[in-house]
């Protein structure tokens, strides 16, 4: 089936998802919206993120997209059900991907897990934990001052890494866990950093590589991954500036720049 995938994020951090889904689904065509120009979602209002993300979808939609895949953690904790009832095309989160991965992973049943204010106020991932293995202790911390040194650019050096170790000082004390989930798209963008401060002893998690999979899972079962030969054309769309989103989606995603296309658009 010829029709995009269609990825929504509040800014960059989706890039990460996107990027897996590149690598394992080389000839499917995304369609890419961030909203940078409101991000971050974290310490936004409920029903204010439902705003936002419907309008990213209804722009979506009008690009005929397959299946939506909403890479915002704070955006499928609080929309994803609703999107699923609502939409006739698969929706799929990044919550139960990497919550499953994390379970795999932990040896201890020690897991923690960081994310926006908002992501870790819904205790979505603590329910997602819960509802696979009771067992598992979840340790979860927010995180507000990482997306806004994503969006900026900001993911490694001094600076970075005197941020990220102030903000995980209580998380890291706890040395029973032994694994780690990024519950925002934006972290990962900042793994070896974190990495760096919690140690090696600690796995760390992102949903991009689940995700992917299950949208491949998903599309294999509906019959609708493409079929022919071809090298896909993505369109990415930001709502706010695109300098930062063209740096970090080449530094990223290693695509040239004049694939980025129409960035500066507003959402109604």
């Amino acid at each position: 089936m010829d029709q995009p995938i269609g990825v929504i994020d509040s800014g960059v951090g989706g890039l990460t998802v996107a990027s897996e889904l590149m690598r394992q689904l080389p000839k499917e065509k995304l369609i890419y919206l961030g909203d940078t120009l409101r991000c971050p979602y974290g310490p936004r209002p409920k029903e204010e993120v439902i705003q936002f993300t419907m309008e990213m979808v209804d722009f979506l939609l009008k690009k005929d997209i397959k299946l939506l895949v909403v890479a915002c953690n704070t955006a499928t904790a609080f929309t994803l059900e609703l999107l699923q009832e609502k939409l006739a095309i698969p929706v799929i989160g990044v919550i139960q991907p990497g919550a499953r991965a994390a379970i795999k992973m932990t040896q201890k049943m020690q897991i923690g897990v960081i994310g926006t204010e908002g992501t870790i106020a819904s205790k979505a991932y603590p329910e997602a934990l819960h509802s696979i293995n009771s067992e598992i202790e979840v340790h979860d911390l927010a995180c507000p001052l990482f997306v806004p040194m994503v969006e900026r650019g900001v993911l490694n050096g001094p600076d970075a890494y005197s941020v990220i170790e102030d903000s995980l000082h209580s998380i890291k004390e706890k040395q029973q866990i032994d694994t780690l989930i990024l519950g925002c798209t934006h972290y990962p963008l900042l793994k070896d950093t974190i990495q760096a401060v919690v140690g090696d002893a600690v796995h760390i998690i992102s949903s991009g590589e689940e995700t992917a999979r299950e949208v491949s899972a998903i599309m294999g079962y509906h019959q609708t991954l493409y079929e022919g030969e071809r090298i896909p054309m993505h369109e990415f769309y930001t709502t706010g500036s695109w300098e930062v989103f063209q740096q970090i989606a080449n530094n990223w995603l290693n695509i040239p720049i004049n694939i980025i296309e129409n960035a500066n658009i507003v959402i109604d």
